[in-house]
């Protein structure tokens, strides 16, 4: 089961043909599960990596004893039975080892090709930590089991914005002096004929608006 698991996830990576093949993942390099197999099956899928990414220097330094001649050819044969040849078994045999080993771990050819093309190249600078798992908070239907998420990192990790403060355009200080001295009562305001003028009555001992009439006949 976690043979299963593990190369499925491997087997995300391909590059498939929607009109071929009818298992094409919908999201590349992840699976989901319950999220006890994913902690179970976590250690195995960085075991394989681990062993992918170490045997790409053994690859690099068989490149320079390589030959680019068409497999069957007169030149390749030439090559096939030089020492070049020799030497080029000698570099490339800790990544057949590696190959033959992931093989074993995994039981599926295919998915150790997608390994050492497509995710080993990927993670050659990483020590570790090729993958992580993500909770689900929807249970599984059917047994209620708790679902999890298992990715390989550096896809879909989550970029952390700073959020900027906002610019505001500061006014004049002349047109807000203006707006404010318009705005503002002075002391030396008088009353106008609308509002009449409040003087106080000797008799009731209160004040009372005096009139234009009041004002004639005290004239």
């Amino acid at each position: 089961m976690l043979k299963n698991l593990a190369s499925s996830l491997f087997l995300t990576e391909r590059q498939a043909d929607p009109d071929l093949d009818a298992s094409v993942p919908k999201v590349k390099g992840r699976v989901i599960t319950t999220l006890q197999k994913a902690k179970e099956v976590r250690p195995l899928v960085e075991k394989c990596i681990t062993i992918a990414r170490k045997s790409l220097l053994a690859e690099e330094a068989a490149e320079q004893y390589a030959t680019t001649a068409e497999r069957g050819s007169e030149q390749w044969r030439q090559w096939r039975t030089s020492e070049q040849w020799q030497q080029w078994n000698n570099a490339i045999a800790p990544s057949v080892a590696a190959r033959r080993r992931v093989v074993q771990m995994l039981g599926d050819k295919e998915a150790m090709r997608v390994l050492f093309e497509e995710v080993a190249p990927r993670f050659e600078g990483r020590p570790g930590g090729y993958t992580r798992i993500l909770r689900l908070a929807k249970p599984r239907l059917g047994d209620a089991g708790t679902r999890a998420i298992l990715e390989f990192v550096g896809t879909h990790d989550r970029v952390r914005r700073v959020s900027e403060k906002p610019a505001f355009e500061v006014e004049d200080t002349e047109e807000q002096d203006e707006t404010a001295a318009v705005g503002a009562p002075t002391e030396n305001s008088t009353a106008t004929e609308d509002q009449p003028a409040v003087v106080a009555d000797s008799e009731s001992g209160g004040e009372q608006p005096q009139t234009q009439a009041d004002s004639d006949e005290k004239a």
